[in-house]
């Protein structure tokens, strides 16, 4: 399958780090502060309006369960300003927002997902945006409120870090990919300016079945991050589109990924005590291409058409560099 040609209307404010379709960072120097609402039934964008002014602008953990959206912790600020734990809900029916019981600590991008009742937050990046995070909360959570006044300690995750895919299917919690390490603000500057530090980026997959232990699946077919809302749910298996891979070995530029990965969720292969993948089924596979390699992009599924839309594209055909940030939706027919 080649994600090649269908390109919809494009989203009024280019992005990249939001979410269906939130505030984020347009680029290092602004952000917005609003949500844009896209159709999939009229194929147009059709609604905007405001984010609360307290809550942060990008890095954020969110999910929803249809109605309700959670968005937890996050940047407040563009460049790279600090984090704060403050979360919130949006009822998507009155486009009314209420707040949730601060998370104990701040975190940058964390995984997060809705799993059994709970809200579940872990890993991200700590306070100083470059560190790990391997700490895991949950909060029990209904139609949109809190049903607890604090977070509850779970079992924490066995490698931390930001912009993973954080996926409930089967009722079982997975968490996909994602980098150790990320930008952090330059010490003494007053607009908190990005300074590049060490990443590693990798493509880990964890399994979360019993709630007691994390277990290792087959890692993806090649390190992954930037996908923490770049997939879908279909016929028994994720759909990840895009994201960012290793760096070049000389150059040390970022390299943005362009394929359609496929976790079949029912050919699931373990990983033993000794991390040697069993020889069972072949989990993972490459399912197509995109019209254009891109990072932080927004996927979604509807009717037989799979979907993305905004992000940081690359600079061509020829140089998987990062450049521009986009605000076009594309679309293409899935086929499994």
């Amino acid at each position: 399958m080649g994600l090649g040609g269908d390109a919809r209307g494009a989203c009024a404010a280019p992005r990249w780090g939001g979410r269906a379709d939130w505030g984020s960072p347009l680029c290092l120097r602004w952000v917005h502060s609003h949500v844009d609402v896209y159709n999939f039934t009229s194929n147009t964008w059709t609604d905007r309006f405001d984010m609360p002014k307290e809550m942060t602008h990008s890095h954020l953990g969110m999910v929803s369960d249809g109605r309700y959206v959670y968005a937890v912790s996050g940047q407040y600020g563009p460049q790279c300003h600090a984090s704060i734990n403050r979360n919130f809900v949006l009822d998507t029916k009155t486009k009314e927002w209420h707040e949730l019981p601060p998370l104990p600590l701040p975190r940058y991008a964390p995984a997060t997902q809705l799993w059994r009742g709970r809200l579940h937050v872990m890993g991200g990046g700590k306070e100083d945006r470059h560190e790990p995070g391997l700490e895991h909360w949950s909060l029990a959570v209904k139609d949109g409120k809190a049903l607890e006044n604090e977070w509850r300690v779970e079992v924490p995750i066995p490698r931390g870090g930001p912009h993973r895919a954080c996926v409930v299917a089967n009722d079982k919690l997975f968490v996909i990919g994602g980098q150790e390490g990320d930008f952090m603000a330059k010490p003494g500057s007053p607009i908190f300016k990005c300074v590049r530090r060490h990443e590693v980026v990798y493509g880990d997959v964890y399994m979360l079945d019993d709630g007691a232990e994390w277990k290792q699946v087959s890692p993806m077919p090649k390190p992954d991050s930037h996908i923490e809302f770049a997939w879908v749910v279909v016929n028994k298996s994720i759909e990840i589109v895009g994201g960012t891979t290793e760096k070049h070995p000389i150059t040390k530029k970022m390299i943005l990924v362009g394929e359609v990965f496929r976790f079949d969720l029912e050919t699931l292969v373990w990983l033993n005590e000794l991390r040697f993948a069993l020889p069972l089924f072949q989990t993972w596979s490459v399912i197509g291409r995109m019209p254009f390699r891109i990072k932080t992009a927004l996927a979604g599924y509807w009717e037989g058409w799979l979907y993305f839309t905004s992000g940081q594209r690359d600079r061509g055909p020829d140089n998987p560099a990062p450049k521009k940030v986009v605000g076009s939706m594309w679309r293409t027919r899935l086929h499994l």
